[in-house]
């Protein structure tokens, strides 16, 4: 067996960011912080905004269910947010065609609860009609409009009277007796899949703050929990808060083409100017974008760093209790996390190695920093390199794989777990059994005999 020869991490040539921490813990103390996830559908989520923010940049824990990696997903359009960069709007921008499709998943939501397709065509016209809210300058000033035109190149905000916007926020009487307290389109587990594991106690406790008035963040006078505010008040918060931002939209519709006067018909094409504008719409529809951990990541942050508590409903799990739960979801999780809790302790990040056939894959400090250095399989053997193996393999798997990772530009290493022939099953059922596990490390690299050659003639 020869020796390893061990090659420098290869560093990526754009670099974004700055490096934090390489974990979500404060070394002093001071400014400790335990974050909350829930188990929902055997996965790991996190919610909270600033744990998101805590876990990801110290440490680079998790990856946002609708992004590649770090959970930047907006649902603006980047080609609008540049088009009207000069407008100096602090709200999400969409296509009219995108809000139509938020609309109409709305409509089939509303369907699947019972409503009646005029029952349906009500609530959305309400819902989504045009508001005022107030849009932040970059001097801090508040300019009250509900429509930013653009004509040709230039772009022009415009203030306009609105005589609709007092019926925007909640519905008649003759519609309230048509049942339409049943629907909540930002409230309702069809739009938030996470929201079936709320807290019962804070379910309780938000029933006793219901106010009978008409609810101006759901659009509907129902029982919702929400507390009666101020109009003005509301729209300014929502600029000011990230969590609300996606509740209110900027769409760009277009509005009727104007001729010129020029008097020539066959200028007429020519003279036709196509006039947009961005209209303030309520989103039907909304979509949010968490914190997805893997078992191995989350029971990290709770076993070895303790800044992470995860909850099953409204119970927080004990660390045995997630050994067992993680154990069951994920039969060889007990093999995989001793791997990953090894790397990390020296220093590494790992992240899922799936897309190259292995367990893990190694960066060096963070994936925005440097490539993956080394895809790792993990085995879990006895003393003498004997056990089931998770994945046996064949020369000619092996050499694939290893095929593999190298025009990948990484390198295969095979991390032996081992463990003591005289541990028994009630040792491994807790996570102290890692004490008594050794690891080794196998770096396979492609034998190639004209360059053993050659360096064997140089000797």
């Amino acid at each position: 067996m020869a020796e390893a020869v061990f090659h420098p991490p290869r560093r990526k040539r754009r670099v974004f960011e700055s490096y934090e921490s390489p974990f979500p813990v404060d070394v002093g103390g001071k400014d400790f912080r335990i974050c909350q996830a829930e188990i929902i559908n055997n996965n790991v989520i996190v919610r909270n905004p600033e744990d998101i923010e805590q876990l990801y940049n110290k440490g680079y824990f998790g990856k946002g269910i609708l992004s590649r990696s770090r959970p930047v997903y907006s649902i603006s359009d980047p080609s609008l947010v540049t088009k009207w960069q000069d407008a100096n709007i602090n709200m999400p921008i969409i296509t009219s065609k995108k809000y139509r499709c938020h609309v109409q998943w709305a409509k089939s939501i509303l369907q699947q609860q019972g409503f009646d397709d005029c029952s349906i065509t009500k609530i959305l016209e309400n819902y989504t009609k045009p508001l005022e809210l107030p849009f932040l300058e970059e001097d801090g000033a508040e300019q009250t409009s509900n429509s930013c035109n653009r004509m040709g190149p230039n772009t022009e905000l415009r203030r306009q009277s609105s005589t609709d916007t007092g019926n925007t926020v909640a519905l008649s009487c003759e519609n309230r007796n048509e049942g339409y307290k049943k629907a909540c389109l930002e409230g309702d587990p069809a739009f938030y899949p996470v929201a079936v594991c709320g807290s019962k106690e804070q379910e309780q406790s938000d029933l006793k703050e219901i106010a009978e008035v008409p609810c101006q963040k759901h659009g509907f006078l129902m029982q919702c929990g929400c507390k009666a505010e101020n109009t003005e008040q509301r729209s300014s918060e929502v600029i000011k808060s990230k969590e609300c931002a996606p509740e209110y939209v900027l769409v760009q519709e277009e509005e009727e083409g104007d001729l010129r006067p020029e008097g020539d018909s066959a200028h007429v094409q020519e003279n036709l100017v196509k006039k947009e504008k961005l209209v303030c719409r309520r989103n039907p529809f909304r979509i949010f974008e968490y914190l997805q951990l893997t078992l191995e990541e989350a029971f990290f942050l709770v076993y070895a760093l303790g800044c992470l508590s995860i909850y099953y409903g409204e119970e927080p799990l004990t660390i045995l209790k997630l050994w067992e739960i993680f154990s069951e979801v994920k039969p060889d999780f007990k093999t995989t996390y001793m791997a990953y809790h090894y790397f990390r302790s020296k220093g590494w990040v790992p992240k899922v190695g799936l897309k190259y056939g292995t367990d893990l894959l190694l960066y060096q400090k963070g994936p925005p920093f440097y490539h993956a250095s080394y895809s790792v399989i993990a085995e879990l053997v006895d003393d003498n390199f004997e056990g089931s193996l998770r994945r046996p393999l064949s020369w000619k798997s092996l050499s694939g794989l290893n095929r593999t990772t190298v025009n990948a530009s990484k390198e295969l290493m095979l991390c032996y777990l081992i463990r003591p022939s005289d541990m028994s099953e009630k040792e491994m059922s807790t996570p102290e059994c890692m004490k008594r596990i050794k690891v080794q490390e196998l770096i396979v690299s492609r034998w190639v005999s004209s360059r053993e050659r050659s360096e064997q003639d140089e000797f």
